[in-house]
């Protein structure tokens, strides 16, 4: 078992490449083979972290790979979302460069100030991956970008808003901050308490 969070990592990483080949070489046929994958690639994510606390290898070397392997995925997705639609990723253009530059600026505060790349898997991170997941099937499978993916910007302005706070309050760099009240109770000196099952 304490190799499935490895070998979960790696599907997630195999499904990014295997999606845009198929948005490519199928186009429109290819839009419910992309959901199913996106499908996969969510819920591995979700359960490769919860199998890697309760087995005890839940590392910074894992979780950093994990969040790397995140943003290829989601990189993917978009990709996939542009070669399948793209006037309607032109009509949302602001909205999809706001959203580039705020994970963008994540990396550079976090590369400042720490000196390597940020790893918090916050709680409001998690939430905006479950709506940017759901944003994605509206795009890939029914080329919609109606409430789906306006809630999904939302959700990324809030939960980049944490991210910012958790690199600002943190005094050294650690990963698996549930949220910037929990970077601010870690400045201070205290313990935090992180749930076992997402955040542990």
């Amino acid at each position: 078992m304490k190799n499935v969070p490895l070998l979960l990592i790696g599907f997630r990483f195999l499904l990014a490449p295997v999606m845009i080949v198929l948005a490519y070489a199928y186009g429109d046929e290819a839009r419910l083979s992309i959901v199913v994958l996106l499908l996969l690639g969510i819920l591995s994510d979700i359960f490769d972290g919860i199998i890697a606390r309760s087995t005890g290898v839940s590392n910074e070397k894992l979780r950093r790979m994990d969040s790397q392997t995140d943003l290829l995925f989601w990189l993917s997705a978009g990709w996939c979302a542009w070669v399948l639609n793209p006037v309607l990723v032109q009509h949302n253009k602001y909205a999809v460069i706001m959203i580039f530059v705020m994970e963008g600026l994540t990396y550079v505060f976090s590369i400042i100030k720490f000196g390597k790349e940020t790893c918090t898997h916050a709680f409001l991170s998690k939430l905006w991956g479950i709506t940017l997941f759901i944003a994605f099937v509206g795009i890939i499978g029914f080329g919609f970008a109606g409430w789906t993916f306006t809630l999904a910007v939302a959700f990324a302005l809030i939960s980049h808003l944490d991210v910012y706070l958790i690199i600002l309050f943190l005094p050294q760099w650690t990963h698996d901050v549930p949220s910037c009240y929990h970077a601010w109770q870690i400045r201070k000196g205290k313990d935090i308490k992180r749930n076992r099952l997402f955040n542990g």
